[in-house]
């Protein structure tokens, strides 16, 4: 006769063993309805699967981020069963679910294209339309090597023989298919509904090793109903429409080539949006009281073993041996150099906190399969600084840190932030005790701010649990950047002190703290959030002068002199082109504002103002067109809007 205790605390009594789907009936059809699979004391269970004994249950539904992930597991499963249906010679191998869809590796020596992708699409639906029953079996070990060995599958006879001993080996059958799986899975094929599709083709190397052999790979997304799949679709339209870099072709911002494999080559426009985010980052900190260092590129092994980042971050270190047999590394982190310039020198407690900032260039091995564009290079620019202070000023400072962060990021049109919480990782130095201090302080330091969080389990850094700040952009996509870590750890480990007022050595709390994160990847994400049409502060180029017949050749000189001179960044094209082509082609180019100077603008000092995506121009006198310009480079943020006055314009077409 089992208890069943629900998430709201209730209790359910029943005779006799009851499955999932009868418990969740025995709530509510529509309840009954939407249930996927449930949670018993925690573990993800079938809803066949019988509850024979007194339990916590919660029934798991498909709009629920866990029934989410469900369904696109099945999903993966289904395109399994629709391959081994139309091209039965195929292997397959692992496809899991992954953020926002799935995918399944195949061993097929033909290649996949785009019509396959059709067809295996068609026959998932027809699988959902079957409604096979889905169906958990356990099975000996050897008795299911030796199933798939015959069915010619010997990815999944190998990753069987691979499962340790004490586990049990549940295959999962669904129609004419049998699949190796883990579970929970749906009761049936039609319970995971239409919204899917697939989406693209690559290659993966079996077990994820170089050395092994190259899979094809099948991507798709599943969606718990339909609008949300269309939604996405559109979502992955505009995606593509923003790609960062077709827009830095397009707008002739960088580069990569092969003899540089991760790193940027940046042209002179993207320079220049490259050091107006520098400067903005400067200024702020300045305000808030931070001290600019800089810290070598490269220091010995020595060092980054104490530090510990040798053995934690080795595999992602570039490393070279001099003349002289010593070893160096090219830095990862700029963590160990901000140390060193705390410990130059003796510090008092009235010398805290003590907050060093730095855009240092690091160094990371990436697999090249994982880089992408600006989000993801092997060298970088971090806007880094660090916090040295008392444990007593560690809750205020992290404050201010939030603030600070949240702040930036409106300026930068980014008003949906949301911060996660990571805690201490697998792989970490340092005492538990230590983490559990540090852990306590950053979590009182994050609640006493009043800002909502959620949990990152077992993200944090080595060295300190972190605060990870996701910005969401115009699209509806999510970017983790700015992070706050706390951190017992390595001061100590680098011998970093200060004299308290009890007139003894205290080793400093440390406070790691980047707001951009990775300047390229801020970068990138800015370019794809504003389409390329960045506001005027932040445009590579401010304004582009140019002239409608070569008598205004002069005056445009003058004109562009005088905007550069008073800090804006202005060029001239003086090509003999029609000036709706030069309209248009700087448009593409996504230059705010648009100059046109004839033979009237020469006689009256005037200048002819286009703005990007508006309809028409707007005719200022100079002076008066170069102070709103500056008026509104000046103001950082989204929300600063043209400051052309509009009672001394009038409205003229393009090529007039």
């Amino acid at each position: 006769m089992p208890r069943i205790t629900l998430p709201d605390g209730s209790v359910r009594h029943f005779d006799t063993p009851v499955s999932g789907s009868e418990l969740a009936a025995s709530i509510g059809t529509g309840l009954a309805k939407a249930a996927v699979a449930m949670r018993v004391d925690g573990r993800d269970r079938d809803l066949s699967a019988q509850l024979a004994e007194d339990t916590r249950v919660e029934i798991i539904t498909r709009d629920s981020e866990a029934g989410l992930e469900l369904l696109r597991h099945d999903a993966a499963h289904i395109m399994a069963e629709a391959v081994k249906e139309l091209y039965p010679e195929t292997q397959v191998t692992i496809g899991p679910a992954i953020e926002n869809g799935f995918y399944y590796d195949f061993a097929r020596d033909e290649p996949f294209t785009p019509e396959d992708l059709e067809k295996i699409e068609a026959r998932m639906h027809e699988i959902v339309d079957r409604d096979e029953v889905i169906v958990r079996e356990e099975w000996d070990r050897e008795a299911a090597v030796a199933f798939f060995r015959d069915q010619g599958e010997a990815y999944k006879a190998e990753i069987i023989a691979s499962i340790p001993g004490d586990e049990p080996v549940s295959l999962y059958r669904q129609g004419g298919f049998i699949d190796l799986c883990r579970g929970p899975h749906l009761p049936s094929t039609g319970r995971l509904g239409h919204a899917f599709k697939l989406t693209k083709l690559a290659g993966a190397y079996w077990r994820g090793d170089a050395a092994n052999e190259m899979l094809q790979r099948v991507y798709g997304t599943a969606w718990a109903h339909d609008k949300q799949l269309k939604a996405y679709l559109t979502q992955i339209e505009e995606a593509e429409r923003r790609d960062h870099r077709k827009l830095g072709r397009q707008m002739d911002l960088f580069h990569f080539q092969d003899d540089a494999v991760g790193s940027v080559f940046w042209h002179p426009r993207g320079w220049a949006l490259f050091q107006a985010l520098i400067d903005y980052m400067r200024h702020r900190q300045q305000e808030a009281d931070y001290v600019e260092i800089n810290t070598p590129d490269i220091m010995d092994r020595s060092l980054w073993e104490t530090s510990g980042h040798w053995q934690s971050y080795g595999d992602h270190m570039y490393v070279t041996e001099t003349a002289d047999d010593r070893v160096w590394a090219l830095k990862p982190m700029n963590c160990p150099g901000h140390v060193a310039v705390f410990r130059h020198g003796l510090k008092s407690y009235r010398d805290l906190p003590f907050r060093t900032a730095e855009f240092g260039k690091v160094h990371r091995y990436e697999p090249s399969g994982a880089l992408h564009g600006l989000l993801r290079v092997r060298h970088f620019t971090q806007d880094d600084a660090h916090i040295f202070c008392t444990e007593d000023q560690l809750t205020e400072e992290a404050i201010e840190v939030c603030r600070l962060v949240l702040s930036i990021y409106r300026d930068f049109g980014f008003e949906d932030v949301r911060i996660k919480f990571a805690d201490r990782p697998e792989n970490r130095i340092g005492e538990n005790g230590i983490w559990d201090k540090a852990e306590s302080a950053l979590k009182a330091a994050i609640e006493s701010t009043g800002l909502e969080y959620t949990y990152n389990p077992g993200e944090g850094a080595f060295y300190g649990p972190k605060l990870e700040f996701v910005l969401r952009d115009a699209i509806g996509r999510d970017w983790q950047c700015g992070t706050l870590q706390v951190d017992f750890n390595l001061p100590g480990r680098l011998g970093a002190s200060y004299i308290a007022e009890d007139g003894q050595k205290h080793v400093p709390v440390m406070l790691h703290r980047a707001l951009f994160g990775s300047l390229e990847r801020f970068t990138g994400i800015l370019i794809e959030h504003y389409a390329g049409a960045l506001p005027l502060w932040l445009a590579p180029v401010q304004v582009m002068v140019t002239t409608i017949t070569s008598d205004a050749d002069d005056y445009a000189r003058e004109v562009a002199r005088r905007f550069r001179s008073a800090g804006l960044r202005a060029e001239l094209d003086l090509r003999n082109e029609k000036i709706n082509y030069k309209v248009r082609e700087h448009s593409l180019q996504k230059i705010p504002v648009i100059i046109a100077l004839g033979k009237r603008e020469v006689e009256e000092r005037t200048v002819s103002i286009r703005r990007l995506g508006a309809k028409g121009q707007r005719v200022l006198p100079l002076d008066e067109a170069l102070a709103a310009l500056l008026a509104e480079a000046a103001t950082r943020g989204q929300a600063a809007a043209p400051t052309e006055p509009a009672a001394t314009t009038r409205t003229q077409r393009v090529g007039t």
